[in-house]
């Protein structure tokens, strides 16, 4: 991502998209963020989770990104308000937390997750 001052060009965007969909095996936390195509919004919900998940529950999740424009029944089925929303099938209960995740005090909060004393949320 450039600065501020710069914009980023549909390519730079959708070559970082695709970098940072990934999954984990073996995972604890199952998630999925679905999103409205490879735009801002849709990255940078999808940056602010895996530095999360990453910081906080390092191999322990699994991610799988959802665009609702390539599969719009998800929509109805998932009950989904506003996008970008992230799930949480795993553990239970089930939650659903939306924006783009910038909060992290917050997303810890819908995830339940107790961070430790040597982790800091910023």
């Amino acid at each position: 991502m450039n600065n501020q001052n710069q914009q980023d060009t549909p390519e730079d965007v959708n070559a970082e998209f695709k970098k940072l969909i990934t999954e984990t095996e073996n995972a604890a936390y199952c998630l999925r963020l679905y999103v409205a195509g490879v735009n801002l919004h849709s990255l940078n919900a999808l940056k602010n989770i895996k530095q999360i998940c990453e910081q906080y529950l390092p191999g322990q999740y699994s991610l799988e990104v959802i665009d609702i424009y390539q599969q719009p029944g998800l929509v109805v089925v998932e009950n989904l308000l506003a996008i970008p929303t992230l799930v949480k099938e795993l553990p239970l209960p089930i939650k659903k937390i939306i924006g783009d995740l910038s909060n992290t005090p917050k997303v810890l909060l819908g995830l339940n997750i107790v961070p430790q004393q040597n982790q800091t949320t910023t």
